[in-house]
């Protein structure tokens, strides 16, 4: 299974994926029917959860019914319990949605449903997006929504300071995002390197062939350097062992921006 799933990951090409993941991986998890694990943005129990990644295969990682990764699980948790989205806002707030994960957008969708034009998605090519665009250059108004998520984008666009500048003119004063990106711990800042251009050599030193750079501990730092407020959360703490092993949550700390 795990060399599987590698194969099509790094040779299938991502539009495609797009459109046949949401019943190709489900026929994939009923070869892990059981009670092991459960998925707290869908409620699926699975005796565990199918493997994941470009280069080494998480275990644990996808679950096979709405195919949340842990990062989603423990995001959605987030949304659910610490935002005002979860909270019951009296009104909505207006959100953009980049590069919309699959299972957070079917949530999302339905807690807008009865305003759906407060909620828009964006992609720079996925079919599932309401708009296209590159996120160097966002066609919107200033201060355009009120909520931006924009996650594991940073790293693969040619200057992420451009890209977090433009989130930052289009979100409203006192508005707030949620801003990730693979953050490797042990380094003080980032590492990139445009002269590196072969796939396999990128996918082997940046763990995937379309990712260009690596963040170090500076990434809230470069967010700061974009105008926002910064609060890094190490949200996986706040639930016991035995929660974090039963969802399988992400140890990726959370990074949630403000615009002041």
């Amino acid at each position: 299974m795990k060399r599987l799933i590698k194969y099509i990951l790094n040779f299938i090409p991502r539009p495609i994926l797009q459109r046949v993941a949401g019943w190709a991986v489900p026929i994939l998890g009923l070869f892990y029917v059981g009670r092991g694990k459960e998925c707290p943005v869908c409620g699926c129990r699975r005796r565990k959860f199918l493997p994941y990644g470009y280069v080494e295969q998480r275990e644990n990682a996808l679950c096979p019914n709405c195919l949340a990764l842990e990062r989603h699980r423990l995001l959605w948790l987030w949304l659910l319990r610490e935002s005002d989205l979860g909270r019951g806002a009296v009104a909505l707030p207006r959100m953009l949605h980049i590069a919309p994960e699959v299972t957070l957008m079917r949530k999302i969708r339905k807690m807008y449903a009865s305003t759906p034009d407060r909620y828009v998605t964006a992609d720079l090519e996925s079919p599932l997006a309401d708009m296209h665009f590159d996120i160097q250059h966002i066609p919107l108004a200033d201060e355009s929504f009120d909520v931006i998520i924009a996650n594991h984008i940073m790293e693969h666009v040619e200057d992420d300071h451009r890209a977090m500048c433009e989130l930052y003119r289009i979100l409203k004063k006192g508005g707030w995002g949620v801003i990730l990106s693979p953050i490797d711990e042990s380094r003080a800042t980032t590492f990139e390197d445009d002269t590196i251009t072969d796939e396999k050599e990128r996918t082997a030193i940046f763990g995937q062939y379309d990712h260009r750079r690596i963040y170090g501990r500076d990434y809230a730092e470069r967010l700061r350097r974009a105008g926002f407020e910064v609060e890094v959360i190490d949200y996986k703490q706040q639930f016991s062992q035995k929660e974090q092993a039963l969802y399988a949550l992400s140890d990726e700390k959370l990074y949630i921006v403000w615009k002041p």
